[in-house]
């Protein structure tokens, strides 16, 4: 009885830290709701992505802005992850909506752009053994996604001149319509 209760008390005094080691989750739970209420618009989806990565790229080229801290090349090593993370489901939504022939038309240029700025301020910082990996990483998620995007470009063009998107009917019109 003595050893069960012992064994209790030290599994509760590890799962804390078994928590902890989990990292912190690349979204908040504001950007899920965001991801969520674009959902069945692709282009907007996409453009959120787009935002979202953004925010990573940001937070990244503002703490080498600044003097340096503690930590700093931890953070940078999680910020890297967590773009790789994002760009990686963003990669994963265009190869659905490649074959299901989704318009996402206007994002594709938006989504080229910024990979490139993306993939400067990656470079950006000095190199380090912290996270020259999850860097290399990131720049060939933003090169496949430039790639990927720059190949959809084209798909989505001879597509939707194949396929041309009706007009939706307003539903007065069809009550004046002949019968």
């Amino acid at each position: 009885m003595r050893r069960l209760a012992l064994s209790l008390l030290v599994f509760s005094l590890l799962a804390p830290c078994a928590l902890a080691q989990r990292g912190e989750a690349p979204l908040s739970e504001g950007e899920i709701e965001q991801l969520r209420d674009s959902a069945y618009i692709a282009n907007d989806r996409v453009v959120v992505f787009i935002k979202l990565i953004d925010s990573r790229i940001k937070s990244l080229q503002d703490m080498y802005a600044k003097p340096r801290r503690p930590g700093r090349e931890q953070d940078t090593h999680d910020l890297l992850e967590q773009f790789t993370s994002l760009a990686d489901e963003l990669s994963d939504n265009l190869d659905d909506y490649g074959p299901r022939h989704r318009d996402i038309r206007k994002a594709l240029p938006k989504l080229i752009e910024a990979t490139e700025r993306w993939a400067t301020a990656i470079k950006s910082p000095p190199d380090n053994d912290l996270y020259n990996v999850s860097r290399r990483i990131a720049l060939e998620s933003v090169q496949d996604l430039k790639g990927q995007a720059s190949e959809m470009i084209e798909e989505q063009k001879a597509w939707f001149a194949a396929h041309p998107p009706q007009k939706k009917q307003n539903p007065a019109d069809a009550d004046m319509a002949p019968r």
